[in-house]
């Protein structure tokens, strides 16, 4: 708790300062101790995702070199025609941008652009008790970069928490296979980034993400089989993990997004601002389909009864496209509306959209409400 304590208020000291100098202060921090790899965790952790550092330069720092070497160019180089030249262009910088312009910002702006000299301008500092609940965290996601298959059991729980599993699966782009049902709970099985890409693991850093979000179910085990390399003989070794509800972790994800993508979140904001007797509602039941569930973005409400499900298609990965046309196809809901991006290569993908039966609306960058009504008025 100390070491975070002390973590935590190293970057609340650095702020206005640069990255390099922050740099600094944590090797420091770091010491001969043996337990500098907690410290560097926990640095790592308040770095990427608590800090914001930016580079401050009164013009891009290439401009500005440029600007400061064509001026240099003219005159014979000394420290006395060095310190002429930025006086010379903090005077045309200050007109040109309206505002005062000194010959140190030019200094401190000309290599801003490199890592160590980003300034941090705010740092929005966790409680120690989140900071260690985090660390904790991202060392049990770092096991599944290699994962090959994972298993994962959701018992019986209270239907909210499946919908917000399967928000995030379908958030991840996890290719997975789903059996059971609500009453009974689910099993969930997703082939890992080993059966997929050999030694990539950006698939890997995917499934680690759906791990804070399985935290948000009450009652759950995980099985995982891993492909280990012994760091000594460098040969491949198949090892298992396993977790379960009880392991005291703890999420920082939300209990919930409104929205899955800004192509969803602008299509409701447009919605809103249509005069249509049609409601548009976020939250949809689950769609049981063989191996898998669907759930739809969202659902049209007509105030005499009628019901239609709006699924919204603009991702454009292979994989996520077949996986998205055949779960329309087994769904068999007529009253399920497709809404496909014509920027997708389906043929590429190997996705046949006239065999899906459902209806199916095309468009460009955005999806407009007025394609959707005159789908539902097709309809009726």
């Amino acid at each position: 708790m100390a070491t975070a304590q002390t973590a935590i208020a190293l970057f609340q000291s650095a702020v206005s300062k640069t990255q390099g100098h922050l740099d600094q202060q944590l090797q420091i921090l770091e010491g001969e101790d043996t337990d500098y790899r907690i410290k560097r965790g926990l640095a790592h952790l308040l770095r990427n995702s608590f800090s914001t550092f930016e580079i401050v330069s009164p013009l891009d720092p290439d401009v500005l070199r440029d600007r400061l070497f064509t001026l240099a160019a003219t005159t014979t180089p000394s420290p006395a025609a060095a310190q002429t030249h930025l006086q010379t262009l903090a005077a045309q910088l200050s007109q040109e941008l309206a505002r005062d312009i000194e010959p140190i910002h030019i200094r401190q702006g000309l290599y801003a652009d490199l890592k160590e000299n980003r300034i941090l301008t705010s740092f929005d500092p966790p409680t120690p008790e989140a900071l260690l609940h985090r660390y904790n965290l991202s060392q049990v996601q770092g096991i599944f970069y290699k994962a090959s298959h994972v298993v994962v059991h959701l018992h019986r729980n209270d239907p909210g928490e499946y919908k917000l599993m399967f928000k995030y699966l379908k958030l991840f782009r996890l290719m997975t296979y789903i059996e059971g049902e609500a009453d009974q709970g689910f099993t969930i099985t997703i082939d890992g980034p080993a059966s997929l890409f050999d030694t990539s693991t950006r698939y890997g850093v995917d499934i680690a993400k759906l791990i804070p979000a399985i935290l948000h179910v009450t009652r759950w085990q995980l099985t995982a089989q891993l492909q280990w390399k012994n760091p000594y003989t460098k040969t491949a070794q198949e090892k298992s993990f396993s977790l379960t509800d009880s392991c005291d972790l703890v999420s920082h994800y939300p209990p919930g997004k409104p929205y899955d993508s800004m192509l969803e979140q602008a299509f409701a904001e447009k919605w809103a601002k249509t005069t249509t007797d049609w409601q548009l509602e976020r939250e949809v039941d689950l769609v049981p389909i063989p191996g898998s569930v669907m759930i739809p973005d969202f659902r049209l409400v007509h105030p005499d009864g009628r019901t239609y499900l709006l699924e919204i298609v603009g991702y454009w990965r292979p994989e996520y496209l077949r996986k998205k046309f055949y779960q329309a196809s087994q769904a068999q809901q007529k009253t399920l509306i497709l809404a496909v991006s014509e920027r997708l290569n389906l043929e590429k993908a190997g996705v046949d959209p006239h065999s899906v039966p459902t209806n199916t609306i095309w468009f460009k960058d955005k999806l407009q409400p007025k394609a959707v009504l005159k789908a539902l008025e097709g309809n009726d």
